[in-house]
């Protein structure tokens, strides 16, 4: 799906693109977010728990400081270069994206390389010790010139020969805040999948898919409620007294 320019002001409450400061696009099912270059005031901006799978459009936000990613479809850490200009970038959420890979700290040690300006990673305040280490431990990425992949995107200077882990998270539904709200996203998508072996059973996976979707539903619910008024609250609060009297009718008829 695509963030178009009707979904950015409604969000945002706004009523034109380069005035959008904060906008919150979580679990929103987006895959192109392009129209984010004509956002150059946007200081925070939500996009964990979609489709994204580059940056890019990123690159146009000077006043970016706070970017939220976790649980997208970022699949290189070369996507980075993108925001390597932003001067006031300072929180970044990359989490449950495939580029994390399977050593979470070459990973950490090279998105703070590639960005030692950041304040705060992954929900962890960065450290001085981790940005001096950053600069030997973490891997070098360079963009590709003409004979890269051909799509003008960034690659990474290596690569990864073997991957066999999956990043799937277990936690329930976390806590909202103004700037994230998330929820547990198998983020794997362009990685080598495990062996066999390495999988639960059908039934396991269906259980566990089965709680990670209501959990998703119900963070998405509990998101978009703080945008709604008065009116909208009061026909959302009749719509779940019905539901839940319609359940506890079945529930009584499967009783009898």
């Amino acid at each position: 799906m695509k963030l178009t320019r009707k979904m950015v002001l409604s969000r945002a409450k706004a009523s034109e693109l380069h005035s959008v400061r904060k906008l919150n696009c979580w679990g929103s099912r987006l895959t192109d977010i392009s129209i984010c270059r004509e956002m150059p005031s946007l200081e925070v901006i939500t996009l964990s728990v979609n489709s994204v799978s580059t940056l890019e459009p990123m690159s146009r936000c000077r006043q970016l400081s706070e970017l939220y990613l976790r649980g997208n479809r970022i699949c290189s850490l070369a996507e980075l270069l993108y925001l390597k200009d932003l001067p006031r970038l300072r929180v970044l959420w990359l989490a449950e994206n495939p580029c994390c890979g399977p050593d979470p700290h070459l990973y950490r040690m090279t998105v703070l390389r590639v960005l030692p300006h950041l304040h705060t990673l992954d929900n962890q305040t960065v450290t001085e010790e981790e940005l001096s280490r950053a600069l030997m431990e973490g891997e070098d990425i360079t963009a590709p010139g003409r004979e890269g992949t051909g799509n003008g995107r960034p690659e990474l200077s290596y690569t990864q020969s073997t991957v066999n882990a999956t990043a799937e998270t277990q936690g329930d539904l976390l806590s909202f805040g103004e700037e994230e709200a998330s929820s547990s996203v198998q983020g794997q998508r362009c990685l080598k999948p495990p062996g066999r072996d390495q999988f639960p059973s059908f039934s396991q996976r269906e259980a566990v898919n089965s709680h990670k979707n209501r959990n998703n539903v119900l963070a998405a619910i509990l998101l978009l409620l703080q945008d709604l008024d008065t009116e909208g609250l009061e026909a959302v609060h009749q719509t779940v007294v019905s539901r839940l009297q319609a359940l506890h009718k079945q529930e009584l008829q499967d009783m009898e």
